[in-house]
């Protein structure tokens, strides 16, 4: 059997390391990161060129099934899976950690877009914790705020005129964002709703600082893909099949 995994989260490295030895994995990177952390098995880096360029690769690999465990908010590599599983007739999950939840003392701003958060902005502050990716800053490159950037790898222009730039990777401290916060004088963070422990304590440093959070809501998995909340369901699925 040869699964397909899509994505280099944290969740689709554990799947990769619960089928490796069981079955057959080729774990695809988008190849946006420029030093990702490897999964087992076998990997191929960049795009397949669109729905028909899946559909060729999957054919031409005898992959068995399609695991989409990308970033709960690449919306269109999601919707390319679902198209490219149903004309190559191949099954297709949808692995997904949860999102977060709100707690007493948050001060939650939930946004559909990235547009939506940077007009939010106005009137909650003025120093900015951005923690959105390096890929959607142009968005908020005509906000008058100051930002601190967060990201993995540094960010091409435009961007707002007032940036400083922090690479850093996940998981993070509750101490370690506690200390941030205080020492950016951060007022307001935006974040998207990703999900999961690695960089959940920024939402607890500015719930006890009294920060308010723009919250970009993640959009849906495509209609009719059954899903999956954790790599020990995907596993189980793929080895059910």
């Amino acid at each position: 059997m040869h699964v397909l995994i899509l994505g280099g989260t944290t969740e689709a490295r554990a799947l990769a390391g619960l089928l490796h030895g069981k079955v057959r994995v080729t774990s695809s990177l988008a190849g946006r990161v420029a030093s990702p952390r490897l999964p087992a098995g076998e990997v191929r880096i960049g795009g397949f060129g669109g729905v028909d360029g899946l559909v060729a690769w999957v054919r031409e690999h005898g992959v068995d099934a399609v695991i989409d465990a990308t970033h709960p908010f690449a919306e269109r590599i999601s919707f390319n899976a679902a198209r490219a599983a149903a004309t190559a007739h191949v099954p297709l999950l949808a692995l997904r950690r949860p999102g977060w939840v709100p707690v007493d003392g948050d001060r939650w701003v939930p946004v559909p877009s990235l547009d939506a958060a940077a007009g939010a902005l106005d009137g909650l502050g003025d120093r900015v914790f951005l923690t959105t990716g390096r890929l959607g800053l142009a968005t908020f490159a005509a906000c008058p705020q100051w930002f601190l950037v967060r990201s993995v790898d540094a960010p091409d222009a435009p961007m707002p005129a007032r940036t400083e730039i922090l690479l850093d990777r996940g998981p993070f401290t509750l101490d370690g964002e506690r200390e941030l916060l205080a020492r950016h004088r951060i007022d307001v963070l935006v974040t998207k709703d990703s999900g999961g422990a690695a960089t959940a304590p920024k939402l607890t440093a500015a719930r006890e600082a009294g920060i308010p959070v723009v919250v970009v809501r993640r959009p849906p998995v495509p209609e009719g893909v059954p899903v999956a909340a954790t790599p020990e369901e995907a596993a189980a699925w793929v080895l059910r099949g």
